[in-house]
């Protein structure tokens, strides 16, 4: 038979060992815990570590692709302004002045340099030294100063693709004749010219005032620029009064039923939609249907608007949620109607996050390339467009034309443009922090 009683020293001893377990184990919980969070935070910087250094090669691989881009060769030469060659009826009209024959001024300039160049195949490997766009800037010149026929001036001419690329290091001098696009003459013209002080890189004027165009060295994206800037005219014209509207429908007017809880339902819904399902839908009715015109910043902007539209409309909610009832119960007790409690006091509280989240909405919209390609923006356009109706590239699928092109020079344009499209975005980002900053109140 088993002992039931004990003494009150055997107890006071049990206690304590008890007691001294219940400690241990608890100390050794708290370990475990206090290891489990040092390794949640380690993996948390690991992550953080991980995504700033892709981030970081990312954003090297570009602007040591793409700086370059903002400097361009040219080559110094004595042009002759020849009023037979550029001025055949001698009326010095701007008809006249354009048609004339700027490149034959230019080819002259350097023959004048190379004197020994005889042979009309060495003549033409010489005139390649320079871009097969130079004449333009001459053409200018003389039609904004007629007092140039018969003058000689020191003219900077635009240097050709293959001279520039091997300016800046991208052409090997050590390959074979037959393995790089310049011959081993131009080497030598080049050399000579340099070596006189004739050929230095200056401010790439051109990429930033000039549009599309098949040769390197005269592409620019002001032509994409403003196409995106006429695009998102359009989206933000359509989304804006119809989005933050719609909002304030659904967060201060509707009834809560079955309807309306489909309708945010859908809402949701097409915000995680991909981006180029909106462009078919584009495709199918403005064009299709209603027959508007291809690769024109207006259907471009309907079909981005259809895209951004929930983002602002979901943004609007948010930021109508975030203010506090008492400011409708307050100015419901003083007598005013429902509208005017929206109109004079909900809608400017909430328009700080509303014109937050529209800004980050035009930012995604700003990126997009998808849906374009589907309305055939991606068409060559060289004018500038002049309106909302005239054939229009933008900025997203210039990048997108450009990356496909072979040429050398493309490669380091296209890095280019996509650093000025990730200015832009992160001018636009900035100006939502700061609207949120300046405007936000704490309640």
């Amino acid at each position: 038979m088993s002992r039931l009683a004990t003494s009150p020293d055997e107890v006071s001893v049990f206690a304590k060992t008890a007691a001294r377990r219940a400690d241990e184990n608890a100390g050794l919980r708290l370990k475990r815990r206090h290891a489990a969070e040092t390794r949640f935070k380690a993996y948390g910087i690991a992550a953080i570590a991980i995504a700033l250094g892709a981030l970081a090669i990312l954003l090297f691989s570009i602007v040591s692709k793409g700086y370059t881009a903002f400097v361009q060769t040219h080559i110094q030469l004595e042009i002759t302004f020849d009023a037979d060659t550029i001025d055949e009826t001698g009326t010095r009209s701007i008809e006249s002045l354009s048609r004339g024959n700027y490149a034959a001024l230019v080819r002259n300039a350097l023959y004048a340099q190379f004197p020994e160049v005889t042979s009309r195949r060495d003549k033409r490997s010489l005139a390649r030294l320079a871009s097969g766009g130079a004449d333009l800037a001459l053409r200018d010149m003389v039609l904004s100063d007629p007092s140039l026929l018969g003058q000689t001036r020191t003219v900077w001419v635009l240097a050709s693709d293959d001279i520039d690329m091997l300016r800046k290091g991208y052409i090997e001098r050590s390959l074979p004749e037959g393995e790089r696009p310049i011959k081993d003459n131009q080497l030598g013209w080049y050399d000579a010219l340099d070596q006189k002080g004739m050929v230095e890189a200056q401010f790439n004027r051109l990429f930033f005032t000039s549009g599309a165009s098949r040769e390197p060295e005269l592409a620019g994206i002001w032509g994409a620029v403003v196409g995106s800037l006429l695009t998102m005219m359009v989206t933000l014209a359509l989304t804006f009064p119809v989005g933050v509207g719609s909002a304030v429908y659904l967060e201060e007017f509707a009834p809560r039923n079955r309807w309306t809880d489909l309708i945010e339902v859908n809402i949701n819904n097409l915000a995680a939609v991909p981006s180029i399902v909106f462009g078919l839908l584009g495709l199918a009715v403005f064009l299709n249907f209603f027959g508007l015109p291809r690769s024109v910043p207006l259907v471009g902007g309907m079909v981005l608007a259809l895209m951004t539209l929930p983002t602002i409309i979901i943004a609007a909610r948010a930021a109508l949620k975030s203010v506090p009832p008492s400011i409708r119960e307050a100015a419901l007790g003083v007598g005013a109607s429902k509208m005017q409690v929206v109109a004079h006091h909900v809608l400017p509280l909430a328009m700080p996050g509303i014109l937050t989240g529209t800004i980050i909405g035009m930012a995604q919209a700003l990126g997009e390339t998808a849906p374009l390609l589907m309305i055939g923006m991606v068409a060559f356009i060289v004018d500038i467009p002049g309106g909302v109706t005239d054939p229009a590239t933008v900025l997203p699928v210039q990048i997108f034309l450009w990356s496909d092109m072979p040429e050398r020079g493309f490669v380091e344009r296209t890095s280019a443009a996509i650093m000025v499209l990730i200015g832009f975005l992160i001018l636009m980002n900035l100006l939502a922090i700061l609207l949120r900053r300046k405007f936000e109140r704490r309640w």
